[in-house]
């Protein structure tokens, strides 16, 4: 299941979580939290679905079918993070992936105001896996994004995150800058580094969101969370490379995710 936004563009958001489980050959469930107006060069507009509604979706995904995986992406409000958290803390919510998209790509804030409080005393608790970019693991504990430039500050982040409850946190390290792109991953008081080669791409929309969906698919077939993350990763790298050469759009272009290039 995923619980996210809309992506009128389709390179993120619950469209991306739809190709990725697809391409990983699990049977997608929908919780639609907002609907965006949005295409590669940016986020022109968003429609916050009420909270009530949202509450009925996941009531009749859940009554119905046995859903084995979960992940949330864009949740747009903080009471809709209170009502997924309720789930979760009911057990209702197994596998749960916690990717806290909170501000989109090109800079607009995706969360009201109290959504980050939420985020961290009532959703990651429950996490099995948390999923934050640097610039999300700076906003959910107050610090400087502009301060975190080497990974052993990613490290402190990831690590004060797992205090917070998350059974796993990885913090993904895309926008560090340089010639690598490495994940911090912190699981069980244990501190991975999974180094990646920064591929010279203009196409990298949902990426985010696809890593966070192939970690759910990755649990759902029975996979222990660091193994989850670890083909996540080579997945996300692989759609990456495929689609470099790709011209679609006036920004930034969505990535391969059934193999095409």
């Amino acid at each position: 299941m995923t619980i996210a936004g809309s992506d009128s563009g389709a390179g993120a958001g619950l469209q991306a979580d739809l190709k990725t489980f697809a391409a990983l050959g699990v049977f997608a469930t929908t919780v639609v939290t907002a609907v965006t107006a949005q295409s590669t060069a940016g986020v022109a507009g968003v429609e916050v679905i009420e909270p009530a509604f949202v509450n009925l979706q996941l009531e009749a995904v859940l009554e119905d079918m046995p859903v084995t995986a979960v992940k949330t992406g864009m949740l747009a409000s903080s009471a809709t993070v209170a009502v997924v958290a309720e789930w979760a803390a009911r057990g209702a919510l197994p596998n749960l992936v916690v990717d806290p998209v909170l501000v989109s790509s090109s800079g607009r804030r995706l969360l009201d105001g109290d959504g980050v409080t939420a985020y961290t005393n009532l959703l990651l608790p429950h996490a099995t896996v948390a999923t934050p970019n640097l610039g999300e693991a700076a906003l959910l504990l107050g610090e400087d994004v502009e301060r975190v430039d080497d990974v052993a500050t990613m490290v402190a982040l990831a690590e004060r995150l797992a205090a917070l409850g998350p059974q796993t946190v990885v913090v993904k390290g895309g926008h560090l800058g340089g010639d690598a792109s490495p994940d911090v991953v912190v699981h069980g008081g244990t501190v991975t580094v999974l180094d990646g080669r920064r591929v010279p791409t203009g196409n990298d929309h949902g990426t985010g969101c696809s890593l966070s969906a192939a970690i759910a698919a990755g649990l759902a077939h029975g996979l222990e969370p660091l193994a989850a993350i670890d083909e996540a990763k080579t997945y996300v790298a692989r759609a990456i490379v495929g689609a470099a050469s790709w011209h679609l759009g006036s920004g930034h272009g969505p990535i391969d995710h059934f193999g095409w290039g």
